[in-house]
């Protein structure tokens, strides 16, 4: 049975230490480097893991978890088992701050690149990817996301394209790839033709190409749940999958994507590879919604409860919680009176609230106080009027009320905290 081991390189976060060993995905510095593949050498020769699974909190950081606990009212997972392992520097080829994509490259190959670009070189060199490694040791291999599955994250592992935003490609490639055994999220619309619902200019329909290539096809998550293929597509949206504050009937929460995949791919004896996004961490943090953040972060949350309850159960699992960038910028400047756990009764994203009120004949403050149980006060009211949109109006009042305080509508440069739990976790990153 052919297994991974350990390494304690920060890049390797990954858990395959001997896939992508000497990675400078995701390393401090050079000379931090140096004395990591040193230790590297030898914890890889004490420790193996045979299943690896990676949970990438899009856009999470330190302000954003403790935002969480206060929201929670306790530790999140990865603190209660004390999962913490070290840091990361997210700095793409080309720019301080990376995006999604150059991020996911660095951890997916193990290569730093130019923001915007999947698992290429700046140079435009295809680069195969951890997933791709693992099926080449006869290992199952998934990703999981709540974007669509051509976006960014799961995109890097199972497709390369110079532009992050070519989306029918990205979907053909992965509808092609003979190392993809199972995919769940959003995007049917990159799959199929124009005719048929979809957005492909080429009339190709890759939801057929990908049956015919082995995939069984399913779209609701009571299918999900019935499905018995070998290789399953899960596609359950056109475009993106709803938020978790406004969950379908018919779509899988990311809790049931991720024990569904992790169901199916341990079936093989020699192991398997996931890749497990939040992806909504992220918008919401461009959209500085405080609510959409804690409901979503909490969504992945027990996303990860679902991977460690099976490592618990299965020893040569590794389980790695890493995201890829920090959005927004978030602090935390809770008191008693405006505190994170105020947004537990809200029941609506700014942009849909902004949605209601411009499609219907609502006020704004009446809108705001059906959807979160609170009532503006006239300043409050003041404040949405005159900001940029009502989304960022009815988010600030929130953010105000719970003490989520923001820097920024984008990605920021801060370090990211890498949480680890599995073979050999005493051997954690250089910090």
């Amino acid at each position: 049975m052919k297994k991974w081991k350990r390494s304690t390189k920060a890049a390797v976060l990954l858990g395959a230490s001997s896939l992508i060993a000497g990675t400078a995905a995701a390393s401090e510095n050079d000379d931090a480097d140096t004395a990591a593949k040193e230790n590297s050498k030898q914890a890889s020769e004490e420790t193996e893991a045979e299943n690896v699974i990676l949970m990438v909190p899009d856009g999470f950081s330190d302000s954003v978890s403790k935002n969480y606990s206060l929201y929670k009212d306790g530790e999140p997972v990865w603190e209660e088992r004390d999962m913490t392992t070290g840091k990361v520097d997210t700095s793409s080829a080309d720019s301080i701050i990376t995006d999604s994509a150059a991020a996911g490259t660095a951890y997916a190959t193990g290569e730093r690149t130019n923001n915007g670009m999947i698992s290429t070189t700046p140079d435009g060199e295809t680069m195969p990817s951890i997933l791709d490694n693992a099926a080449d040791m006869g290992k199952s291999t998934g990703l999981v996301a709540t974007s669509t599955i051509t976006h960014a994250t799961p995109a890097v592992f199972a497709s390369n394209v110079e532009d992050r935003n070519n989306y029918t490609e990205i979907a053909k490639q992965m509808a092609e790839n003979e190392n993809l055994d199972l995919m769940y999220g959003g995007g049917r619309e990159h799959f199929l033709p124009e005719s048929e619902g979809g957005i492909r200019e080429d009339g190709e329909n890759y939801v057929d190409k990908a049956i015919d290539a082995g995939f069984e096809y399913v779209e609701t998550e009571r299918a999900m749940e019935e499905a018995e293929g070998d290789r399953i597509m899960g596609l359950f949206a056109d475009d993106a999958m709803n938020t978790s504050m406004e969950q379908s009937p018919v779509q899988p929460s990311l809790s049931e994507m991720t024990s569904s995949a992790i169901d199916h791919l341990s079936q093989n004896e020699d192991g398997f590879f996931l890749m497990v996004e939040g992806s909504q961490i992220d918008w919401a943090g461009h959209a500085n919604d405080p609510a959409w953040m804690m409901s979503d972060t909490e969504a992945f949350e027990k996303a990860v409860e679902e991977a460690t309850a099976y490592s618990e159960e299965h020893e040569d699992t590794l389980v790695v919680v890493a995201s890829d960038h920090d959005t927004g910028g978030s602090a935390s400047e809770a008191t008693e009176e405006n505190h994170p756990s105020v947004l537990k009764n809200v029941k609506a994203t700014g942009a849909a609230m902004q949605e209601q009120v411009l499609l219907g004949d609502e006020e704004p403050a009446e809108v705001f106080e059906e959807h979160t149980g609170m009532t503006m006060t006239g300043e409050e009211e003041t404040m949405v009027e005159e900001a940029e949109s009502l989304e960022l109006g009815f988010n600030h009042v929130l953010s105000e009320r719970s003490g989520i305080d923001w820097t920024s509508t984008d990605h920021t440069a801060v370090d990211i905290t890498v949480y680890a739990e599995g073979p050999e976790k005493k051997h954690s990153p250089e910090t």
